[in-house]
């Protein structure tokens, strides 16, 4: 198999029109591409004005889509074993994507902020918890963390937000408070808010949550 192309998809230059001091880089979903989350930078642009953001298309076009869907992994079986699998291999090439982009903007991985939605969340666990230096924060909306009892050996130093919907019917919100077990037990310092009524989405109040957090974090950090 020939290898895949580099990373690419919508970019936000910082707000305060002013060098980047951070970069977010927003994942997306299962089917979707980086124009579907793109938004969720426009939003947070306000809190976090010198932050560049991206949202990459995932690697692989889906098999069965004609319409421009992506996958950062293929997904048949939905186990554990196989979120495991497919995240570790997908893992080098998003890894490539962020070396490349913090190097472009003179920028490590302090000032690097991740953020997933459903199996974006996957890749945003299984990279950000593996960088050889800390993220300044991950975010999770709606997923799930793959390889939960192989955590031996990640970085504990990236604070951890997860958001999900208490009526998701694609990723039922059990699999928010298992991550966030996993991810304490490792030593993770992980802050989880369950969200009633909301289903397999990002909403308001999930956005709210998400800005305040990246705001507090690279704060910490600067």
């Amino acid at each position: 198999m020939p290898p895949l192309p580099p990373l690419d998809g919508p970019r936000l230059a910082p707000a305060s029109g002013k060098p980047a001091r951070q970069l977010v880089v927003i994942l997306h979903g299962y089917g979707a591409d980086g124009a579907d989350l793109i938004d969720i930078g426009r939003a947070w642009q306000g809190r976090l004005p010198d932050a560049a953001f991206i949202a990459p298309n995932a690697p692989e076009p889906l098999p069965f889509e004609a319409f421009g869907g992506r996958q950062w992994f293929a997904l048949s079986e939905r186990t554990p074993a196989e979120y495991r699998i497919g995240a570790e291999a997908a893992q080098p090439v998003l890894d490539r994507f962020l070396d490349a982009e913090l190097e472009a903007l003179c920028l490590d991985d302090s000032a690097l902020a991740l953020v997933g939605f459903s199996q974006g969340t996957m890749m945003t666990f299984q990279c950000g918890l593996r960088r050889s230096t800390a993220p300044a924060a991950l975010v999770g909306f709606s997923g799930i963390l793959p390889g939960a009892d192989r955590l031996e050996g990640i970085n504990t130093r990236s604070p951890v937000l997860i958001v999900h919907g208490t009526d998701d019917d694609v990723v039922p919100c059990y699999h928010a408070e298992a991550a966030r077990k996993a991810l304490e037990s490792a030593g993770v310092d992980a802050t989880l808010h369950e969200l009633d009524g909301l289903g397999h989405g990002i909403d308001e109040r999930g956005m709210v949550l998400g800005g305040r957090f990246l705001e507090k974090a690279f704060s910490i950090g600067s």
